[in-house]
């Protein structure tokens, strides 16, 4: 009557299997350790790089307990925190002898120190939320006359493209400082271009200039579009924040503004500081230049004396490139970027989507300069690096580019995060950085953990004194909850926070409190005159639809916080609502297979160890007659 088939005894071995690996790596620990990841997208990080670590740290008679190469960088542990900061200083000077233009960042970081064969199943221990173990803080500022210039450069480029579109004839548009520069041959010219863009172009304030042959007309934005262009920037960049934080996969995050143009960024439990710092610190945009190829203009700028209105440049394969000042397209027109492979080729390549703007104003540039080369930058905290410079073929039309050219599979997908992740409208630096250590102290973190181990024992006490052996059974489950609860906890790297705390603690309560109705409904049964077997059966199957009620009311309570709530209160919500799942299995399932093992063999079973099963006219000791 009280026997499980094979499969459901194999199921609940795998998952304690499951949540003993899984919850495991918790109790090795952390060592301290130097992360060497690469500053610059076209820079890589790879076995060369870890060679050159491991000769660092012997040239300065540093040990270290292991160098190990990932998809982030380079990473060297050591035993304690004073051989760290040894360690890092001597890498810094070697990798990046030029403080001025970082090759590679170099920050502290804490690796588990579980056996790599844990790590090898994603076994990784929980974080520790910023009340607890602390975190990142990043203090952003936002380049707010960037953001105008960067405004002004699009702009140019969009009437640029208007006066075409109407056939009207100029004789350039530039940017001077906070202001566009549109020259023209004649007055009548000049007259119909103004009332063109007056009527295109609200945010723009006209004013005439020059006489004779130099006849100008002189574009400024209105203070009340700089207003809006502050305040898209601002917006823009902490949902871009949000977009690579999201990338990064860090939990809870905080992203919020702080006065007009500084944005608070802090990562709570964040592990990997290198790659966050390189992230959030980069400024990547796409830009699209002409490559100057004048004859005799890229041996004047070798030589020293580069052209008015160009800037020389380097290629991925070291080539020299004299690359024009004039942005003719940016990554503002840019609505997606994903890696893939040249369909002719078969080489790595980011696939590149414009907006309609941007279509229309590649197509123009494409037409207008067939058999010239174009060159692609990113743009990083003020310096441009060219990604590619390929030779135009044909007119491109549709929206539709590809960057390819000397790229690993690696490049690639760095480069489509970076895009796709969407463009800062500003171009923003840290100005401060620091590692938060935990609000409430190590004191307070032994308190939680203190607060949850007594609180167990103290319900382990009360279920085995008041319901013997088959109270055992329930403590037994109520630790296979606790178990299963850390390994998921684990598994999915949530963030442990407090409040987490709490709502493990409330689990434990919950999970008992089954076990409980599950324990009273067989004492009643056996009050009734029910043998033994079936009371165990009866037990079961009556105290389950109880338990499902109660557990789904919780359930939705806790849903509501982790839709609605934010913070805290969701670290608490996703505690409490894995803490409901892994609850009922082990209250309902694990404890009956080991109540199964105990009692459902015994054919002629006279007598369960319950406790005291007090009945109207006799009471027994064993809960029969």
């Amino acid at each position: 009557m009280n026997r499980y088939p094979l499969w459901k005894y194999v199921t609940v071995a795998i998952a304690l299997v499951f949540g003993f690996i899984y919850t495991l790596p918790n109790f090795f620990g952390e060592s301290p350790a130097v992360q060497v990841s690469s500053a610059k997208v076209t820079l890589k990080v790879d076995a060369t790089t870890q060679a050159r670590v491991e000769e660092v740290l012997q040239a300065a008679g540093i040990g270290h307990d292991g160098i190990q190469l990932d998809n982030v960088g380079v990473k060297a542990r050591f035993k304690d925190t004073d051989t760290q900061l040894k360690a890092k200083d001597a890498i810094e000077r070697a990798f990046n002898p030029d403080s001025s233009d970082p090759q590679y960042v170099i920050a502290l970081n804490l690796l588990t120190a579980s056996p790599q064969w844990l790590t090898s199943l994603n076994a990784l221990p929980m974080y520790l939320g910023l009340d607890l173990r602390g975190g990142v803080h990043f203090l952003l500022q936002v380049d707010m006359p960037g953001a105008l210039q960067k405004r002004l450069d699009s702009t140019a480029a969009d009437l640029r493209s208007l006066l075409r579109d109407k056939n009207i004839r100029h004789a350039g548009i530039n940017r001077d400082g906070d202001r566009i520069v549109i020259k023209f041959r004649d007055a009548e010219t000049r007259e119909r271009a103004s009332k063109t863009l007056a009527d295109n172009s609200n945010d723009l304030t006209l004013a005439e200039a020059g006489q004779g042959d130099d006849l100008r007309l002189l574009a400024t934005l209105k203070p009340e579009a700089e207003k809006k262009i502050a305040e898209f920037a601002i917006k823009q960049n902490i949902n871009t924040l949000h977009n690579r934080i999201n990338e990064l996969g860090v939990a809870e995050p905080v992203i919020q503004q702080q006065g007009a143009d500084r944005i608070v960024v802090q990562l709570p439990g964040v592990q990997d500081t290198a790659k966050a710092k390189d992230i959030l610190g980069r400024t990547a945009t796409l830009e699209i230049r002409m490559v100057d190829d004048s004859p005799g203009a890229l041996e004047a700028g070798l030589a020293g004396n580069v052209p008015f209105g160009t800037e020389l440049y380097t290629e991925r394969g070291g080539s020299p490139l004299l690359v024009k000042k004039q942005v003719v397209l940016t990554g503002d027109r840019l609505t997606d970027a994903q890696p893939g492979f040249d369909g002719q080729t078969n080489e790595p390549a980011v696939h590149l989507t414009l907006d309609s703007a941007g279509a229309r104003i590649f197509k123009d540039i494409t037409r207008d300069n067939v058999g010239k080369r174009m060159a692609i930058l990113l743009i990083e905290k003020g310096k441009g690096e060219v990604v590619t410079a390929p030779v135009i073929r044909t007119e491109i039309g549709g929206g539709r580019v590809q960057i390819s050219g000397r790229m690993t599979t690696s490049e690639a997908n760095d480069v489509a995060l970076l895009l796709r992740a969407g463009s800062l409208a500003a171009p923003m630096d840290i100005i401060e950085e620091r590692t938060i250590g935990p609000s409430l102290g190590k004191e307070n973190i032994e308190r939680g953990f203190n607060a949850t181990l007594w609180g167990f024992v103290a319900i382990a006490v009360f279920m085995i004194a008041y319901y013997q052996v088959v109270g055992l059974v329930s403590v037994i489950a109520l630790a296979t909850n606790l178990l299963l609860l850390v390994a998921l906890l684990s598994l999915l790297q949530a963030t442990l926070t407090l409040p987490g705390i709490a709502a493990i603690a409330l689990t434990l309560g919950m999970a008992i409190d089954a076990n409980v109705l599950i324990n009273e409904r067989i004492r009643e049964e056996l009050r009734n005159g029910m043998p033994p077997q079936a009371a165990l059966s009866e037990g079961y199957e009556r105290a389950f639809g109880t338990i499902l009620d109660s557990n789904i009311t919780t359930l939705i309570a806790g849903l509501a916080l982790l839709i609605f709530g934010s913070g805290p209160v969701r670290g608490f919500a996703v505690v409490h609502c894995l803490g409901i799942l892994t609850s009922i299995f082990s209250a309902v399932v694990v404890s009956r297979a080991m109540v199964n093992l105990i009692y459902g063999r015994q054919k002629k079973l006279t007598k369960i160890a319950i406790g005291n099963v007090w009945k109207p006219d006799t009471a027994t000791a064993d809960g029969q007659k």
